[in-house]
């Protein structure tokens, strides 16, 4: 069965206040060498036979994804 492997991640340009949160607190319990922390997405999606990475970044850009923060990538697997 194929399947989609999908990472999500905002952009550059976005602040993530997640990720902050997240370096504060690990800052707080001793972890000071942590320089930052980045949040995301992770998606797998198991597909029928005949679906091309075509569709699933259309899937990415109509539902998945916010394309004005967040930026993704597509690894395509067949898995047999």
């Amino acid at each position: 069965m194929p399947k989609a492997k999908i990472t999500i991640s905002l952009k550059p340009t976005v602040l993530d206040a997640q990720g902050a949160v997240v370096q504060n607190a690990l800052r707080s319990l001793g972890f000071d060498s942590v320089e930052g922390v980045h949040m995301g997405k992770y998606i797998e999606l198991e597909l029928a036979p005949g679906v091309d990475e075509a569709q699933v970044r259309e899937m990415c850009q109509k539902l998945l994804a916010n394309p004005v923060i967040e930026q993704y990538s597509i690894a395509m697997v067949s898995e047999g």
